[in-house]
């Protein structure tokens, strides 16, 4: 470990850490003669679109599609242009509409919400614990005659509690949507998150593990449901054999969108799916790495962040908790003169779509709509919900946090300068 030096950077001394800080980017960092492979090769073939394919020309974004359920154990994966895509293919399949709830955490991104809202139904924003993830009895105590389902989000790459959560779902006859756009890969009890709902939906944007640029997918072992997210992925109905065949049964054709991923995104997809299992690996160990070397620290004060299950968590960051808000903004003011790439997840003057308190059209009640739909739909009497006081604990928890990310091209230089950096501010403030 390099020795601390006992005065802070931010008081005027050097910083511990010298190196670079890399961009989060795992994925794309990475982006190379792979990806230029499988992108020129699709480019020769001069046919960009994943169906209606000339015969004896394969897929890629099938390919790619096979590779995702693969890896997780489904039986079916369908590709989207983003994750919001995949939300509300999901949500609208599992029958989410007018005068329904759906409730989600209050840390998330907004489009959890979004997709909700997109559905015309009512995101109802439920608290975390100290997980980071969505609190199963606050969950419990948001459910009411109008909730239709709920979306687990394994955020900051660390999966929820899915047993707790699955049992109230099941109980209440609620369809989970799993949102592990910011954990692909990762696994509870060692199975694959995106696994364990009616959907699970990933997204490839370029700040996830691996990236398409943008795109999505939507993973579920129903078939029922597969076909259904198809149909509002795609409303030109290129996926059936014959687009203009009457229906097989009922409720296979309705409108739908555009969500569709091309076969330039699948195949970069291809290729950066076979770096997931390099990424993670290295993101766990550099974690690892860091984490070793503040253990006796939790004795000053520092309370690392709960893992429901570390052996299934992804390994993209290190988040702890001090005792007080003041304190955080000083970790947080001081790390970054230190040199490290450090963040709060949550600070109620810097926006932040990640976190419910900023989503002010949503609590505005917001809509494109002069009659206010969905919030003030006839089929929820036209009564809108509240956001006031918005998750109280959610937000004391996310303002006395502290968020370290950690690309998997650090190196161990890297990881131990962060590390002391932690140490010396520690030592100086606690």
């Amino acid at each position: 470990m390099t020795p601390i030096s006992s005065k802070l950077a931010i008081d005027g001394g050097p910083p511990a850490k010298t190196t670079p800080n890399i961009p989060m980017y795992p994925g794309g960092n990475e982006i190379g003669e792979e990806e230029k492979r499988e992108v020129l090769d699709t480019l020769d073939k001069k046919y960009l679109f994943r169906y209606c394919r000339p015969q004896g020309l394969a897929s890629k974004t099938s390919a790619f599609e096979k590779c995702i359920a693969d890896m997780i154990g489904c039986r079916y994966a369908l590709a989207t242009n983003a994750c919001t895509s995949a939300l509300i293919s999901s949500l609208t399949a599992c029958g989410v509409g007018p005068g329904h709830e759906v409730i989600v955490p209050a840390f998330t991104y907004w489009s959890s919400a979004s997709a909700a809202l997109c559905c015309r139904a009512v995101p109802i924003v439920a608290e975390i614990d100290d997980s980071g993830t969505l609190d199963p009895d606050d969950f419990e105590r948001k459910i009411t005659p109008r909730t239709r389902a709920v979306i687990p989000v394994h955020m900051r790459g660390s999966p929820c509690d899915m047993d707790r959560i699955m049992d109230i779902a099941q109980r209440h006859k609620l369809a989970v949507i799993e949102d592990n756009a910011q954990a692909c890969g990762g696994t509870y009890k060692g199975k694959y998150l995106g696994s364990f709902g009616d959907c699970g939906c990933f997204s490839f944007q370029y700040y996830k593990i691996i990236t398409t640029g943008e795109g999505g997918m939507v993973t579920t072992n129903d078939e029922s449901l597969y076909v259904k997210a198809q149909m509002v992925h795609d409303s030109a109905v290129c996926w059936r054999p014959d687009r203009f065949a009457p229906a097989r049964f009922p409720g296979e054709l309705f409108w739908g969108y555009d969500f569709r991923m091309s076969e330039v995104e699948g195949a970069l997809g291809l290729a950066q799916f076979r770096r997931l299992p390099g990424l993670l690996e290295r993101m766990r160990s550099r974690k690892g790495r860091i984490v070793a070397g503040l253990e006796d620290l939790v004795a000053k004060g520092i309370t690392p962040r709960r893992q429901i299950d570390p052996e299934g968590d992804t390994g993209i960051c290190i988040m702890f908790m001090l005792p007080t808000v003041e304190l955080s903004e000083q970790f947080v003011r001081a790390l970054a003169a230190e040199g490290v790439d450090v963040m709060h997840p949550y600070h109620e003057d810097i926006p932040d779509w990640h976190v419910a308190h900023h989503w002010r059209h949503m609590i505005d009640l917001v809509t494109p709509t002069p009659e206010g739909y969905p919030y003030r739909d006839p089929a929820r009497s036209g009564q809108p919900p509240s956001y006031r006081d918005l998750c109280p604990k959610s937000a004391d928890i996310l303002s006395r946090m502290v968020h370290i990310n950690v690309p998997p091209q650090m190196t161990d230089t890297d990881c131990d300068m962060v590390a002391t950096a932690v140490r010396k501010v520690t030592h100086a403030y606690l």
